[in-house]
């Protein structure tokens, strides 16, 4: 039995090759000018696709750059307002909260002036 898989073994790999001769027989090989000038192209395309790239790269890199600084001047204006606006609000507010404070410390004192006039 050992035999006879061996023998079944051989018969497949010489099948295998004869076969695989005949389809390389079937290929057309291209000639030396379509390989120089296939790889040509290819080279070209390459280079043309990687300075399409490099420009593109170059142009918004110096588009978030110039981007980017104006953004953060209008940030920082803005913020720089904000913070004005914030400062005057709480000014105004403390203002307020004195003026209260005071109001309420006038109108206790008119009523301890009452209060002492009726005790009198």
């Amino acid at each position: 039995m050992a035999k006879e898989a061996n023998n079944n073994n051989n018969k497949n790999n010489r099948h295998f090759f004869k076969d695989f001769k005949a389809e390389l027989k079937k290929v057309i090989w291209p000639t030396p000018k379509q390989v120089v000038n296939s790889t040509t192209a290819v080279i070209t395309i390459v280079l043309i696709t990687a300075l399409i790239v490099f420009v593109l790269d170059l142009t918004f890199e110096t588009a978030n750059k110039y981007g980017v600084n104006k953004l953060k001047s209008m940030v920082s204006t803005e913020n720089t307002i904000e913070n004005n606006e914030n400062n005057t609000t709480q000014d105004n507010t403390t203002n307020d909260t004195n003026t209260t404070n005071n109001s309420v410390e006038e109108n206790q004192a008119d009523a301890n002036t009452v209060t002492n006039q009726v005790e009198e």
